[in-house]
């Protein structure tokens, strides 16, 4: 257990609190004369949530502890905070639910062609627009929040939610086509093989002179 690990872990540990603060729409609370509220709370857990993810990744590329544990648990915890966040906006009435299955489903099938890909030997590398979707997932998440009791911002946040939807197929797309062309060269490379091995097996006849 490491310090990026530890980060990953603790951004788990955030998902449950930052369900329960959505859903009672508690704490509602003054400090200091300001008025903190449950949207402040939210928008804090999301947001410091998912800074840990930039700030493990990159603790653990500087200090070379990339460990097998921190490779499993990365996307699972990314996943988790992701999914719990819009489905409790679903439940508050602030998301439409249509988009929170093209959301979430997205994760599934990528993560679906990654483990089928991994059992091929193959690697899907992250692409540029998987993390601009994580970006806008953040903040749309953060904005809708908001827009709890703040209905000016409602508008900024559809249009948030509708750029998080189109980055979430285009993506899967993305992703599905860099799986198709690597499992396409990977069964290539077997019939190649197969074909080698069959005419060594049944070698020509070869005329005599």
């Amino acid at each position: 257990m490491n310090l990026p690990n530890s980060l990953t872990i603790l951004r788990i540990f955030f998902v449950p609190l930052l369900v329960v603060v959505l859903l009672t729409r508690e704490p509602n609370l003054e400090l200091w004369g300001l008025p903190f509220h449950f949207e402040i709370w939210g928008v804090l857990i999301l947001a410091v949530a998912a800074a840990t993810d930039a700030v493990d990744g990159y603790l653990a590329r500087k200090r070379g502890e990339i460990t097998t544990l921190g490779i499993l648990l990365d996307p699972i915890a990314d996943k988790l905070l992701i999914s719990a966040a819009f489905i409790s906006l679903v439940a508050m009435g602030l998301v439409p639910a249509w988009m929170v299955v093209i959301i979430i489903g997205r994760e599934f099938i990528v993560m679906g062609l990654r483990n089928i890909a991994s059992a091929e030997g193959l690697t899907i590398p992250a692409s540029p627009l998987g993390k601009t979707k994580l970006v806008l997932q953040v903040l749309a998440g953060c904005i809708v929040i908001f827009s709890a009791t703040h209905p000016s911002f409602h508008l900024l946040a559809m249009v948030l939610l509708w750029l998080v939807v189109i980055s979430a197929i285009v993506s899967a797309v993305h992703y599905f086509l860099v799986f198709w062309n690597q499992v396409d060269d990977r069964i290539k490379q077997r019939q190649s093989i197969e074909i080698v091995l069959e005419r060594k097996k049944n070698p020509q006849d070869v005329p005599i002179r």
